[in-house]
């Protein structure tokens, strides 16, 4: 593999800071990151930003069929020569963003309908939050995901509830599945370097989900309401949030849930959360 720095300066190119774009310069690293990844034949991963294909190439040789999402259009030449130099075949290019890329309908275009896929990728710091949450609203399509974030991000997500690290973040991902650190990048391993190191996840999201809150849609918004005034207590949080809730509903649906209203929301786990929405969506269905 050629170097990040000689491809962008062959082609007349510069890293787009504004799309985040810091392209893993060592080759092992990215070998190292797909053998834990465990891809075998049988899978298609769809990877997130393939940049100039460090990642893609390695994941193409383990992998059935590798989609690869890019939204910048000037660097897919680049990647076309670099798989092709490779001799790689497997990959399909499209040129978008993964948040306008419609997810809901990979069974029409993507092989068969019940078959779960991998999503990866080295995920641009400035939409990572907004990555994530595409992956926990379209986890039954995926069986898991492997992503390289910045390492403040990654102890975020892995944090535990009463932690000052928790918050929504934290919740939605555990939600959506088990998370587990694979790897330690260091940032001079990037072109052009970081600021900070970067960790490497593994989300693998069960087949049958671990949590059934009763609507899905109000779980997502009880828990933004609930860290919406996180320095509030959830009784003072929920009340005239997205949930559309009085203080005495917002009250009685703590009390229901057991939890205690004068609680914050970095103290509930996920189980709390469902249960809280669970009674919240009971209060709205009564409502109507």
């Amino acid at each position: 593999m050629t170097s990040p720095k000689m491809l962008l300066g062959s082609s007349g190119l510069k890293a787009k800071k504004q799309l985040g774009q810091n392209f893993l310069s060592d080759p092992s690293t990215s070998k190292m990151i797909v053998e834990r990844s465990g891809i075998t034949d049988q899978d298609t991963v769809f990877e997130i930003g393939p940049g100039l294909g460090s990642l893609t190439i390695q994941i193409a040789r383990c992998a059935s069929k590798v989609v690869a999402i890019e939204k910048d259009t000037t660097i897919i030449p680049v990647l076309k020569t670099e798989l092709e130099a490779a001799s790689i075949s497997n990959v399909e290019i499209i040129n978008t963003s993964i948040l306008d890329f419609e997810l809901p309908e990979l069974e029409n275009g993507h092989d068969t309908k019940d078959q779960r896929f991998i999503m990866m990728g080295n995920l641009p710091y400035n939409i990572s939050s907004q990555i994530l949450a595409v992956l926990v609203e379209n986890r039954k399509k995926f069986k898991k995901a492997v992503f390289m974030l910045q390492k403040e991000l990654v102890q975020r997500i892995t944090s535990p509830p009463g932690s000052r690290n928790y918050g929504r973040i934290s919740v939605l991902v555990q939600y959506c599945g088990d998370i587990k650190v694979l790897a330690e990048i260091k940032k001079h391993l990037f072109f052009p370097a970081p600021d900070v190191d970067s960790s490497v996840i593994e989300i693998t999201i069960p087949e049958e989900p671990q949590y059934m809150p009763l609507n899905e849609k109000c779980f997502f918004d009880t828990v933004r309401s609930a860290f919406g005034q996180r320095r509030k207590t959830l009784k003072n949080s929920l009340a005239g949030g997205f949930v559309g809730l009085d203080h005495g509903q917002a009250e009685k649906v703590l009390i229901k849930s057991g939890i205690d209203p004068v609680r914050r929301a970095e103290t509930l786990a996920v189980a709390d959360f469902v249960r809280l929405s669970d009674e919240v969506h009971r209060l709205s269905e009564k409502q109507i």
